[in-house]
């Protein structure tokens, strides 16, 4: 088999760069939830636009709690465990969640 060998792979690569994908995308969390509070006071406060605006800051809150465990558990050793389904899901449904509230806060 060609490649690289058990014996030659360095564990430490794969773990960084799963920590810095993760920080990527809660930084484009971020900027999704700061464009959307921006669209929803720009123009003038409505109760829609603000409980919109509420519910993108709880999803990335959400998606940071779970992005930030994962980081947490990529740092403690040398072959960290698999995301459990459930954070999986959760961190996937609040990606895709923010995206349609702030898709909504545009249109």
């Amino acid at each position: 088999m060609g490649g690289v060998s058990e014996a030659g792979r360095d564990p430490g690569l794969q773990p960084e760069r799963t920590r810095l994908a993760w920080r990527r995308t809660t930084l484009s969390a971020a900027v999704a939830a700061v464009l959307a509070v921006k669209t929803a006071l720009h123009g003038g406060t409505s109760a829609t636009g603000v409980t919109v605006c509420a519910l993108c800051c709880g999803l990335f809150l959400g998606f940071l709690a779970v992005a930030h465990r994962r980081i947490r558990a990529l740092a403690t050793g040398p072959r960290p465990r698999a995301l459990a389904p459930r954070h999986a899901t959760t961190a996937a449904l609040c990606a895709v969640a923010l995206a349609v509230c702030a898709t909504a806060l545009v249109v």
